[in-house]
């Protein structure tokens, strides 16, 4: 199998496995028991806070255990809310993960009012119309920091730094950034960010929420773990699968990012010259350098990942989520990308397992199942 669908989730690396599979052959694992067990687990969790944490260039204290992406992206939005009652609006780009997009439209039947700021032709948002919708009743201004389906990255540095003269809380869901670019939180001023492990080959049912210092978010789930902060017993052996997955991204992201940028890259020109009805989504924007979104003219992208899959050569539609469905992308309508081609485009994002030979198998077969795919709408 030859898989080329990491933004929709990643392999764990083995040396996250590894170190989970020890903890869990270690004994139980609660860090709240008061008894030896429950210390060492409590160790072995306050050290994976501390490479996340060193990952982040962040703080300890300032990283939230949650169970997934969306689980804190929920936590920050409707934390937002609960620490300013007064205040009943939100900004969010047009382009959000289901995970957030959601909520808000939950949030809007609740009284809520969402400001959605849109993007441009390449998927681009500019800092300068995020400023514009803020409001004196604005509670939160939430945007992902690159775009899980196009790759496009965010002006995040500008809209914190206005969101800051503003006063106004800023959460960015950076599960798609996380491990494909820096990320470093001493630099850029966002108050909440959402991480999630199974996206930079740790584990799934293990995600962060990264909280500020001095920032008092309310809880949503009730408990005394994670300093009162989100309650349940604690994932401890995700937890350390995590920790191990952010000391591998962070010795390997500068090298990652060249050699999946060439692979990108490669990918993209040989498919260009090979299949005429090809064109980029957001290629002329700046993305992260592991994912590429292409429209194959009006050919239903359903058929092509069929054929590829029976090829063994995994790739999507577009967000995990929502891939499953015949529904066209809401990322590429928002670009001005008609529903034909919204159903016609699809995303290949690479990942640290990907070689050359894994495109070089990709360009032998693809042209042949566009060919075929296309005599079969003529």
């Amino acid at each position: 199998m030859i898989y080329l669908d990491n933004n929709a989730t990643t392999a764990v690396a083995p040396e996250a496995i590894e170190a989970m599979a020890e903890c869990m052959r270690s004994g139980p694992t609660n860090p709240s028991s008061k008894h030896k067990a429950g210390e060492c687990s409590k160790e072995s969790v306050m050290q994976a806070r501390g490479e996340v944490a060193r990952f982040l260039s962040c703080s300890p204290p300032e990283i939230v255990f949650t169970s997934c992406g969306t689980e804190s992206n929920h936590m920050a939005i409707l934390g937002a809310l609960a620490l300013n009652p007064d205040k009943k609006h939100i900004v969010a780009s047009a382009v959000e993960h289901p995970s957030c997009l959601e909520l808000l439209r939950h949030l809007e039947k609740q009284g809520v009012a969402v400001s959605y700021v849109p993007v441009d032709a390449q998927g681009q948002l500019d800092a300068a119309a995020v400023a514009s919708s803020i409001r004196p009743d604005t509670a939160l201004v939430t945007v992902m920091w690159a775009n899980n389906e196009t790759g496009v990255i965010f002006p995040i540095e500008a809209i914190a730094a206005i969101t800051k003269e503003k006063g106004v809380l800023f959460h960015t869901d950076a599960v798609q950034a996380v491990s494909k670019i820096p990320v470093d939180l001493k630099q850029v001023p966002v108050d909440l960010l959402s991480l999630s492990g199974h996206k930079l080959h740790g584990p799934t049912g293990i995600g962060v929420l990264f909280v500020r210092k001095g920032i008092k978010l309310p809880s949503q789930i009730f408990g005394h773990q994670e300093r009162a902060r989100r309650g349940g017993t604690e994932n401890v052996p995700g937890i350390i699968g995590l920790g191990k997955a952010a000391v591998l991204a962070q010795k390997e992201l500068a090298e990652q990012q060249v050699q999946l940028a060439a692979l990108r890259d490669r990918l993209e020109a040989a498919v260009l010259a090979a299949v005429p009805i090809a064109t980029v989504n957001g290629a002329g924007a700046k993305r992260v350098s592991n994912t590429t979104n292409i429209r194959f003219g009006n050919l239903e992208a359903e058929l092509l990942l069929e054929r590829l899959d029976r090829a063994g050569i995994c790739a999507s539609a577009g967000a995990a989520c929502t891939s499953a469905g015949t529904e066209p992308s809401h990322v590429l309508l928002a670009m001005g990308v008609d529903e034909r081609g919204a159903l016609s485009s699809i995303r290949f994002s690479l990942g640290r397992d990907n070689t050359a030979a894994d495109i070089d198998t990709l360009l032998e077969v693809l042209p042949g199942i566009v060919n075929e795919a296309a005599a079969i709408a003529a």
